[in-house]
Protein backbone atom coordinates (compact mmCIF):
# COMPACT_ATOMS: atom_id res chain seq x y z
CA UNK A 1 0.00 0.00 0.00
CA UNK A 2 0.85 3.55 -0.79
CA UNK A 3 2.78 5.26 1.88
CA UNK A 4 1.32 8.91 2.35
CA UNK A 5 2.88 11.27 3.89
CA UNK A 6 1.61 14.50 6.05
CA UNK A 7 3.17 17.60 6.42
CA UNK A 8 2.53 21.31 8.17
CA UNK A 9 3.23 22.67 4.94
CA UNK A 10 1.03 23.51 1.17
CA UNK A 11 2.40 20.05 -0.80
CA UNK A 12 1.74 18.97 -4.80
CA UNK A 13 3.70 15.42 -4.66
CA UNK A 14 2.24 12.18 -5.41
CA UNK A 15 0.96 10.37 -2.30
CA UNK A 16 0.84 13.48 -0.41
CA UNK A 17 -2.77 15.23 1.21
CA UNK A 18 -4.38 17.54 -0.70
CA UNK A 19 -4.15 20.98 1.20
CA UNK A 20 -6.01 24.07 0.19
CA UNK A 21 -4.63 27.57 -0.29
CA UNK A 22 -4.56 30.38 2.04
CA UNK A 23 -7.62 31.60 0.21
CA UNK A 24 -9.58 28.13 0.36
CA UNK A 25 -8.95 26.98 -2.90
CA UNK A 26 -7.70 24.14 -4.26
CA UNK A 27 -3.93 24.32 -5.94
CA UNK A 28 -3.45 23.53 -9.69
CA UNK A 29 -3.47 19.96 -9.70
CA UNK A 30 -4.11 17.29 -12.88
CA UNK A 31 -7.77 16.52 -12.32
CA UNK A 32 -8.26 13.84 -14.94
CA UNK A 33 -9.13 10.92 -12.78
CA UNK A 34 -12.10 12.96 -11.12
CA UNK A 35 -15.36 11.67 -11.67
CA UNK A 36 -19.24 12.11 -11.57
CA UNK A 37 -18.65 16.07 -11.64
CA UNK A 38 -22.13 17.97 -11.69
CA UNK A 39 -22.01 20.58 -14.83
CA UNK A 40 -24.72 22.91 -12.70
CA UNK A 41 -21.72 23.62 -9.93
CA UNK A 42 -19.72 25.28 -12.94
CA UNK A 43 -20.67 29.14 -12.46
CA UNK A 44 -18.06 31.13 -13.83
CA UNK A 45 -15.34 30.83 -16.57
CA UNK A 46 -14.98 30.30 -20.50
CA UNK A 47 -14.87 26.70 -22.16
CA UNK A 48 -12.56 26.63 -25.13
CA UNK A 49 -14.81 26.44 -28.22
CA UNK A 50 -11.78 23.16 -29.12
CA UNK A 51 -13.16 21.31 -26.24
CA UNK A 52 -16.86 21.87 -27.56
CA UNK A 53 -18.68 19.50 -29.72
CA UNK A 54 -19.41 21.00 -32.81
CA UNK A 55 -20.80 20.44 -36.50
CA UNK A 56 -23.73 20.77 -38.94
CA UNK A 57 -24.20 16.82 -38.47
CA UNK A 58 -26.78 15.33 -35.53
CA UNK A 59 -26.09 16.31 -31.65
CA UNK A 60 -23.53 18.63 -32.69
CA UNK A 61 -23.28 22.32 -31.64
CA UNK A 62 -23.45 24.46 -34.44
CA UNK A 63 -20.90 26.96 -34.51
CA UNK A 64 -21.11 30.71 -36.00
CA UNK A 65 -18.31 31.47 -38.58
CA UNK A 66 -15.91 34.24 -38.47
CA UNK A 67 -18.58 36.15 -39.90
CA UNK A 68 -20.93 35.71 -37.38
CA UNK A 69 -23.27 33.62 -39.89
CA UNK A 70 -24.55 30.10 -39.82
CA UNK A 71 -22.95 27.36 -41.48
CA UNK A 72 -25.60 25.86 -43.77
CA UNK A 73 -27.67 23.50 -42.34
CA UNK A 74 -30.57 21.93 -43.15
CA UNK A 75 -33.34 24.53 -41.69
CA UNK A 76 -36.98 22.45 -42.93
CA UNK A 77 -37.86 22.32 -39.53
CA UNK A 78 -37.26 26.28 -38.25
CA UNK A 79 -40.57 28.18 -37.66
CA UNK A 80 -41.66 31.85 -37.05
CA UNK A 81 -38.89 32.91 -40.03
CA UNK A 82 -40.62 34.76 -43.08
CA UNK A 83 -37.84 35.57 -45.96
CA UNK A 84 -38.32 36.03 -50.19
CA UNK A 85 -39.42 33.65 -52.14
CA UNK A 86 -37.46 33.35 -55.00
CA UNK A 87 -39.32 31.86 -58.25
CA UNK A 88 -39.30 31.79 -61.71
CA UNK A 89 -42.67 32.65 -62.04
CA UNK A 90 -44.73 35.98 -60.33
CA UNK A 91 -47.23 35.05 -57.36
CA UNK A 92 -50.99 34.99 -57.99
CA UNK A 93 -53.85 35.68 -56.11
CA UNK A 94 -54.60 32.32 -55.17
CA UNK A 95 -50.82 31.85 -53.45
CA UNK A 96 -51.28 32.10 -49.82
CA UNK A 97 -48.35 33.57 -47.91
CA UNK A 98 -47.57 32.09 -45.01
CA UNK A 99 -45.67 34.84 -43.59
CA UNK A 100 -49.05 36.95 -44.25
CA UNK A 101 -49.07 40.75 -45.07
CA UNK A 102 -45.26 42.06 -45.88
CA UNK A 103 -44.10 38.40 -47.19
CA UNK A 104 -41.73 39.32 -50.03
CA UNK A 105 -41.92 37.20 -53.27
CA UNK A 106 -38.96 37.71 -56.04
CA UNK A 107 -39.73 36.73 -59.80
CA UNK A 108 -35.87 34.95 -60.52
CA UNK A 109 -37.01 35.35 -64.29
CA UNK A 110 -38.21 38.97 -64.62
CA UNK A 111 -36.89 40.45 -61.36
CA UNK A 112 -39.68 41.73 -60.76
CA UNK A 113 -40.42 41.38 -56.65
CA UNK A 114 -43.71 41.72 -54.66
CA UNK A 115 -44.74 42.79 -51.48
CA UNK A 116 -48.08 40.67 -50.06
CA UNK A 117 -50.16 43.75 -49.05
CA UNK A 118 -53.55 42.34 -48.76
CA UNK A 119 -53.32 38.25 -47.25
CA UNK A 120 -57.24 37.10 -48.27
CA UNK A 121 -57.12 33.75 -48.92
CA UNK A 122 -57.84 33.12 -52.85
CA UNK A 123 -57.75 36.79 -53.26
CA UNK A 124 -54.24 37.90 -52.08
CA UNK A 125 -52.56 41.57 -53.23
CA UNK A 126 -49.17 41.07 -54.64
CA UNK A 127 -47.42 44.96 -54.99
CA UNK A 128 -45.09 45.85 -57.08
CA UNK A 129 -42.19 47.21 -55.34
CA UNK A 130 -39.02 46.49 -57.89
CA UNK A 131 -38.28 48.72 -61.35
CA UNK A 132 -41.23 47.14 -62.88
CA UNK A 133 -44.93 47.37 -63.02
CA UNK A 134 -47.84 45.97 -62.32
CA UNK A 135 -49.46 44.21 -59.29
CA UNK A 136 -50.47 40.66 -58.83
CA UNK A 137 -54.67 41.47 -57.56
CA UNK A 138 -58.20 41.28 -59.34
CA UNK A 139 -58.54 42.01 -62.50
CA UNK A 140 -62.00 42.94 -62.99
CA UNK A 141 -61.46 46.29 -60.50
CA UNK A 142 -59.69 49.77 -61.48
CA UNK A 143 -57.51 51.77 -59.02
CA UNK A 144 -57.57 54.70 -61.39
CA UNK A 145 -59.97 55.64 -64.37
CA UNK A 146 -63.22 54.29 -65.88
CA UNK A 147 -63.65 54.32 -69.30
CA UNK A 148 -66.90 54.28 -71.78
CA UNK A 149 -66.28 53.04 -75.45
CA UNK A 150 -68.18 53.68 -78.23
CA UNK A 151 -71.63 53.75 -78.54
CA UNK A 152 -74.53 55.38 -80.36
CA UNK A 153 -75.53 59.44 -80.04
CA UNK A 154 -77.95 61.44 -82.43
CA UNK A 155 -76.02 63.93 -83.54
CA UNK A 156 -73.03 61.57 -84.78
CA UNK A 157 -74.48 58.17 -85.16
CA UNK A 158 -72.05 55.60 -84.26
CA UNK A 159 -69.21 56.95 -82.29
CA UNK A 160 -65.88 55.97 -81.70
CA UNK A 161 -65.19 58.07 -79.10
CA UNK A 162 -63.25 56.59 -75.66
CA UNK A 163 -64.31 58.85 -72.61
CA UNK A 164 -62.24 58.83 -69.69
CA UNK A 165 -63.14 59.57 -65.91
CA UNK A 166 -61.14 59.54 -62.59
CA UNK A 167 -61.82 57.27 -60.18
CA UNK A 168 -60.10 59.26 -57.07
CA UNK A 169 -62.50 62.33 -57.68
CA UNK A 170 -65.50 62.91 -59.12
CA UNK A 171 -66.00 64.85 -62.24
CA UNK A 172 -66.35 64.85 -65.97
CA UNK A 173 -65.19 62.51 -68.71
CA UNK A 174 -62.63 63.81 -71.31
CA UNK A 175 -61.93 62.41 -74.69
CA UNK A 176 -58.85 59.90 -74.33
CA UNK A 177 -58.90 58.31 -77.32
CA UNK A 178 -61.44 56.31 -80.56
CA UNK A 179 -61.97 53.26 -81.49
CA UNK A 180 -60.51 52.30 -84.95
CA UNK A 181 -64.41 52.12 -86.65
CA UNK A 182 -67.38 54.05 -84.87
CA UNK A 183 -69.60 51.08 -83.64
CA UNK A 184 -72.08 50.33 -80.22
CA UNK A 185 -73.94 47.57 -79.21
CA UNK A 186 -70.03 45.70 -78.35
CA UNK A 187 -68.40 43.83 -75.47
CA UNK A 188 -66.08 45.36 -73.15
CA UNK A 189 -62.80 43.55 -71.68
CA UNK A 190 -60.23 44.34 -69.41
CA UNK A 191 -56.86 43.63 -69.30
CA UNK A 192 -55.47 44.89 -65.90
CA UNK A 193 -52.88 47.37 -65.90
CA UNK A 194 -52.86 47.40 -69.80
CA UNK A 195 -55.19 47.52 -72.37
CA UNK A 196 -59.29 47.74 -73.13
CA UNK A 197 -60.79 45.63 -75.20
CA UNK A 198 -64.17 46.61 -77.66
CA UNK A 199 -65.12 43.14 -79.16
CA UNK A 200 -67.78 42.30 -82.01
CA UNK A 201 -70.67 45.81 -82.22
CA UNK A 202 -72.77 47.46 -84.78
CA UNK A 203 -70.98 50.20 -87.24
CA UNK A 204 -72.96 52.32 -89.40
CA UNK A 205 -75.97 51.28 -91.23
CA UNK A 206 -76.83 49.11 -88.43
CA UNK A 207 -74.43 46.06 -89.66
CA UNK A 208 -72.83 43.87 -87.34
CA UNK A 209 -69.35 44.19 -87.48
CA UNK A 210 -66.54 41.30 -85.60
CA UNK A 211 -63.55 43.70 -85.06
CA UNK A 212 -61.22 43.09 -81.95
CA UNK A 213 -60.12 46.91 -80.79
CA UNK A 214 -57.44 47.34 -78.13
CA UNK A 215 -56.23 50.32 -76.53
CA UNK A 216 -53.30 51.10 -74.21
CA UNK A 217 -54.46 52.66 -70.99
CA UNK A 218 -51.21 54.84 -70.03
CA UNK A 219 -51.64 56.49 -73.92
CA UNK A 220 -55.04 56.28 -74.75
CA UNK A 221 -55.19 57.43 -78.40
CA UNK A 222 -56.25 55.25 -81.38
CA UNK A 223 -57.49 51.70 -80.56
CA UNK A 224 -55.76 49.05 -82.84
CA UNK A 225 -57.63 46.31 -84.54
CA UNK A 226 -55.67 43.27 -83.29
CA UNK A 227 -57.97 40.43 -84.55
CA UNK A 228 -61.39 39.08 -85.42
CA UNK A 229 -64.70 37.73 -83.43
CA UNK A 230 -65.57 34.11 -84.46
CA UNK A 231 -69.24 35.13 -84.63
CA UNK A 232 -70.54 38.26 -86.18
CA UNK A 233 -73.02 39.90 -83.87
CA UNK A 234 -74.14 42.91 -82.30
CA UNK A 235 -75.45 43.16 -78.64
CA UNK A 236 -73.28 41.19 -76.90
CA UNK A 237 -71.23 41.84 -73.25
CA UNK A 238 -68.55 41.02 -71.95
CA UNK A 239 -66.65 39.79 -68.96
CA UNK A 240 -62.49 39.20 -67.87
CA UNK A 241 -60.63 36.83 -66.44
CA UNK A 242 -56.84 37.36 -65.69
CA UNK A 243 -55.49 35.41 -69.07
CA UNK A 244 -58.62 36.39 -71.68
CA UNK A 245 -61.93 38.60 -72.43
CA UNK A 246 -65.13 37.11 -72.76
CA UNK A 247 -67.88 38.01 -75.23
CA UNK A 248 -71.32 36.08 -74.61
CA UNK A 249 -74.57 36.25 -76.24
CA UNK A 250 -75.29 38.88 -79.17
CA UNK A 251 -78.03 38.83 -81.97
CA UNK A 252 -77.50 38.83 -85.88
CA UNK A 253 -79.18 41.89 -87.50
CA UNK A 254 -79.21 40.32 -90.78
CA UNK A 255 -81.34 37.24 -89.66
CA UNK A 256 -82.48 38.45 -86.44
CA UNK A 257 -81.36 35.41 -84.86
CA UNK A 258 -80.15 35.05 -81.02
CA UNK A 259 -77.05 34.13 -79.94
CA UNK A 260 -75.67 31.71 -77.55
CA UNK A 261 -71.94 31.57 -78.35
CA UNK A 262 -69.66 32.20 -75.35
CA UNK A 263 -65.76 33.45 -77.41
CA UNK A 264 -62.85 34.06 -75.90
CA UNK A 265 -59.64 35.90 -77.06
CA UNK A 266 -56.13 35.64 -75.37
CA UNK A 267 -54.56 38.85 -74.03
CA UNK A 268 -51.50 37.68 -74.33
CA UNK A 269 -51.53 37.21 -77.88
CA UNK A 270 -54.63 39.22 -79.31
CA UNK A 271 -55.27 38.03 -82.48
CA UNK A 272 -59.14 36.19 -82.84
CA UNK A 273 -61.21 34.49 -80.53
CA UNK A 274 -62.47 31.15 -80.33
CA UNK A 275 -66.02 29.67 -79.11
CA UNK A 276 -65.53 28.00 -76.00
CA UNK A 277 -69.04 27.26 -75.11
CA UNK A 278 -72.45 28.50 -74.76
CA UNK A 279 -75.28 30.21 -72.51
CA UNK A 280 -77.87 28.61 -71.47
CA UNK A 281 -80.48 30.31 -73.42
CA UNK A 282 -79.61 32.40 -76.53
CA UNK A 283 -79.91 35.87 -75.89
CA UNK A 284 -79.00 39.50 -76.63
CA UNK A 285 -78.36 42.33 -74.65
CA UNK A 286 -77.19 40.04 -71.48
CA UNK A 287 -75.54 42.11 -68.80
CA UNK A 288 -71.75 40.90 -68.06
CA UNK A 289 -70.29 40.50 -64.92
CA UNK A 290 -67.59 38.51 -63.22
CA UNK A 291 -65.86 36.68 -60.16
CA UNK A 292 -61.61 35.91 -60.39
CA UNK A 293 -63.14 32.28 -61.57
CA UNK A 294 -66.35 32.64 -63.11
CA UNK A 295 -67.89 34.99 -65.91
CA UNK A 296 -71.63 35.83 -65.15
CA UNK A 297 -74.63 36.58 -67.89
CA UNK A 298 -77.78 38.58 -66.39
CA UNK A 299 -81.15 38.67 -67.69
CA UNK A 300 -81.55 40.35 -71.82
CA UNK A 301 -83.82 39.30 -74.31
CA UNK A 302 -83.97 35.67 -74.71
CA UNK A 303 -87.13 34.31 -77.21
CA UNK A 304 -87.66 31.49 -74.41
CA UNK A 305 -89.00 33.95 -72.04
CA UNK A 306 -92.44 36.07 -72.69
CA UNK A 307 -91.03 39.46 -71.99
CA UNK A 308 -87.55 40.35 -70.37
CA UNK A 309 -85.02 37.11 -68.64
CA UNK A 310 -84.48 36.96 -65.00
CA UNK A 311 -81.85 34.47 -65.99
CA UNK A 312 -78.31 34.40 -64.12
CA UNK A 313 -75.81 32.08 -66.06
CA UNK A 314 -72.33 31.44 -65.12
CA UNK A 315 -69.35 29.95 -67.25
CA UNK A 316 -66.10 28.92 -65.80
CA UNK A 317 -62.97 30.52 -67.30
CA UNK A 318 -60.50 27.53 -65.85
CA UNK A 319 -62.31 25.10 -68.52
CA UNK A 320 -64.46 25.67 -71.52
CA UNK A 321 -67.83 24.64 -70.84
CA UNK A 322 -71.45 25.65 -71.29
CA UNK A 323 -72.78 28.21 -68.69
CA UNK A 324 -75.22 26.84 -66.11
CA UNK A 325 -78.33 28.68 -64.32
CA UNK A 326 -77.35 29.84 -60.90
CA UNK A 327 -79.92 32.09 -59.98
CA UNK A 328 -83.06 34.79 -60.86
CA UNK A 329 -82.61 38.91 -60.96
CA UNK A 330 -85.49 40.33 -59.11
CA UNK A 331 -87.56 40.66 -62.27
CA UNK A 332 -86.99 40.48 -65.73
CA UNK A 333 -84.23 42.96 -67.72
CA UNK A 334 -82.49 43.64 -70.59
CA UNK A 335 -79.80 46.11 -71.84
CA UNK A 336 -78.71 46.81 -68.33
CA UNK A 337 -75.16 46.63 -67.29
CA UNK A 338 -73.05 44.10 -64.81
CA UNK A 339 -70.16 45.52 -62.49
CA UNK A 340 -68.34 43.18 -60.35
CA UNK A 341 -66.92 44.66 -56.08
CA UNK A 342 -64.86 41.57 -55.59
CA UNK A 343 -64.86 37.80 -55.15
CA UNK A 344 -68.31 38.45 -53.26
CA UNK A 345 -70.84 40.30 -55.18
CA UNK A 346 -71.72 41.17 -58.80
CA UNK A 347 -74.18 44.16 -59.30
CA UNK A 348 -76.86 44.56 -62.56
CA UNK A 349 -77.88 48.33 -62.78
CA UNK A 350 -80.65 49.70 -64.87
CA UNK A 351 -82.05 47.95 -68.08
CA UNK A 352 -85.88 47.41 -69.08
CA UNK A 353 -88.13 45.58 -67.46
CA UNK A 354 -91.20 46.23 -69.21
CA UNK A 355 -89.96 49.76 -69.35
CA UNK A 356 -86.85 51.49 -68.01
CA UNK A 357 -86.09 51.26 -64.62
CA UNK A 358 -83.77 51.80 -61.63
CA UNK A 359 -82.88 49.42 -60.25
CA UNK A 360 -80.17 48.13 -58.45
CA UNK A 361 -79.34 43.88 -57.89
CA UNK A 362 -76.68 42.42 -56.25
CA UNK A 363 -75.67 38.18 -56.66
CA UNK A 364 -73.25 36.71 -54.01
CA UNK A 365 -70.96 34.42 -55.92
CA UNK A 366 -70.06 32.48 -52.73
CA UNK A 367 -73.09 30.80 -52.89
CA UNK A 368 -75.41 30.74 -55.96
CA UNK A 369 -78.88 31.90 -56.02
CA UNK A 370 -81.05 34.37 -56.56
CA UNK A 371 -80.37 38.66 -56.51
CA UNK A 372 -81.50 41.14 -54.17
CA UNK A 373 -82.68 44.62 -54.88
CA UNK A 374 -80.24 47.01 -52.88
CA UNK A 375 -80.68 50.23 -54.43
CA UNK A 376 -81.76 52.76 -57.40
CA UNK A 377 -79.85 54.55 -60.14
CA UNK A 378 -80.36 58.44 -60.42
CA UNK A 379 -82.29 58.30 -63.94
CA UNK A 380 -84.06 55.28 -65.09
CA UNK A 381 -82.86 54.15 -68.31
CA UNK A 382 -80.95 51.17 -70.39
CA UNK A 383 -78.80 50.35 -72.61
CA UNK A 384 -76.30 51.73 -69.68
CA UNK A 385 -72.78 50.65 -69.92
CA UNK A 386 -70.73 49.99 -66.32
CA UNK A 387 -67.25 50.13 -64.60
CA UNK A 388 -66.15 49.11 -61.35
CA UNK A 389 -63.18 50.40 -59.14
CA UNK A 390 -62.33 48.89 -55.74
CA UNK A 391 -64.97 50.31 -53.44
CA UNK A 392 -67.64 51.75 -56.29
CA UNK A 393 -69.63 50.90 -59.23
CA UNK A 394 -70.12 52.97 -61.71
CA UNK A 395 -73.42 53.33 -64.27
CA UNK A 396 -72.80 55.73 -67.29
CA UNK A 397 -75.14 57.27 -70.39
CA UNK A 398 -77.86 55.18 -71.27
CA UNK A 399 -81.49 55.54 -73.24
CA UNK A 400 -84.94 56.73 -72.65
CA UNK A 401 -84.03 59.41 -71.82
CA UNK A 402 -80.43 59.71 -73.89
CA UNK A 403 -78.20 61.12 -71.25
CA UNK A 404 -74.90 61.93 -70.39
CA UNK A 405 -74.93 60.91 -66.55
CA UNK A 406 -71.83 59.05 -64.68
CA UNK A 407 -73.34 58.48 -61.31
CA UNK A 408 -71.59 55.50 -58.70
CA UNK A 409 -73.08 53.08 -56.22
CA UNK A 410 -71.20 51.98 -52.67
CA UNK A 411 -69.56 47.79 -52.81
CA UNK A 412 -69.59 48.38 -48.89
CA UNK A 413 -72.92 49.87 -48.23
CA UNK A 414 -76.08 49.03 -50.63
CA UNK A 415 -77.85 52.07 -51.32
CA UNK A 416 -79.14 54.46 -53.81
CA UNK A 417 -76.63 55.77 -56.84
CA UNK A 418 -75.20 59.29 -56.73
CA UNK A 419 -74.51 61.28 -59.68
CA UNK A 420 -71.00 62.11 -59.62
CA UNK A 421 -70.52 63.96 -63.32
CA UNK A 422 -70.73 63.56 -66.84
CA UNK A 423 -69.82 62.13 -70.47
CA UNK A 424 -68.42 64.15 -72.94
CA UNK A 425 -71.87 63.53 -74.43
CA UNK A 426 -75.22 61.82 -74.50
CA UNK A 427 -74.52 58.34 -75.09
CA UNK A 428 -75.88 54.74 -75.06
CA UNK A 429 -75.33 51.20 -76.68
CA UNK A 430 -71.44 52.03 -75.10
CA UNK A 431 -69.26 49.54 -73.12
CA UNK A 432 -67.04 50.54 -70.15
CA UNK A 433 -63.82 48.66 -68.78
CA UNK A 434 -61.35 50.01 -65.88
CA UNK A 435 -57.98 50.73 -65.18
Amino acid sequence: MAIISISDSQVNGADQILVADGSSKIPAKDGSQITILNATNVSSGTIATARLDTGTTANKLVLLDGSGNLPAVDASLLTGIVSATISASDPTLSTNPSGGVGTEWNNSTTGEMYICTDATAGENVWTNVGAGSGDIKLQFQGTQYGFNLGGAQPADGYISRIDRFSFTSDGNATDYGDLSIGKNSMAGCTEAGSYGYSINGRKTGNVDNNVIDRFAFATGGTAADVGDAATLRGGCCGTSSSTHGYAHGGEVMSTGAYINTIEKVAFAASGNSSDVGDMTVAGAAIGGGNSETHGYGMGGYRPTDTSKSDIIDKYTYSSNANATDVGNLTSGSSAAAGVSSSTTHIYNHGGSRGGTNNIIDKVTIASDGNATDVGDITVARYNVSGASSETYGYCMGGWSPNVDVIEKYSFTTDGNATDVGNLTQVNNHSAGVQH
